[in-house]
């Protein structure tokens, strides 16, 4: 699976577990036994490092571009990819409601154009980009 391996947060509409939240990444790995992927979300938040496992699920029918992510074996939450670059430098993921949204990057910096660009694409989208906060990676 081409999604699989370390995302870097570039922005996010950012949920009460992410206020402080630094250095933000997640990390997914296929595990091969059970067609799951596991995610590691972490970040640095008063100098230490926060993180959560979860475990995904692709929606059958969807491409692999809508998750079930579950948390704590009970919280689900639906995670849709609705932008990708064609060689998997960034991705765009929203809830189904756009009211969660995440800009995803395999480096932790992006360039300010393609930022731009994004941002616009998730206006297309629907996603209310001024709630957007930029993640501080350095």
């Amino acid at each position: 699976m081409k999604y699989c391996g370390t995302w870097y947060e570039i922005a996010a509409i950012p949920s009460k577990q992410q206020r402080g939240c630094a250095k933000t990444k997640a990390e997914y790995t296929l595990d091969l036994a059970t067609g799951r992927v596991l995610v590691r979300n972490s970040c640095r938040r008063n100098g230490r490092e926060a993180s959560i496992r979860a475990t995904a699920a692709p929606v059958e029918g969807s491409g692999n571009a809508k998750l079930i992510v579950t948390f704590f074996r009970w919280i689900k939450a639906d995670y849709w990819v609705i932008g990708l670059a064609e060689d998997y430098s960034w991705a765009l993921v929203s809830n189904p409601a756009g009211s969660r949204c995440w800009m995803l990057s395999r480096t932790p910096y992006m360039d300010e154009a393609l930022y731009r660009q994004l941002l616009d694409e998730l206006r297309l989208k629907g996603i209310d980009t001024a709630k957007l906060v930029k993640t501080a990676q350095g």
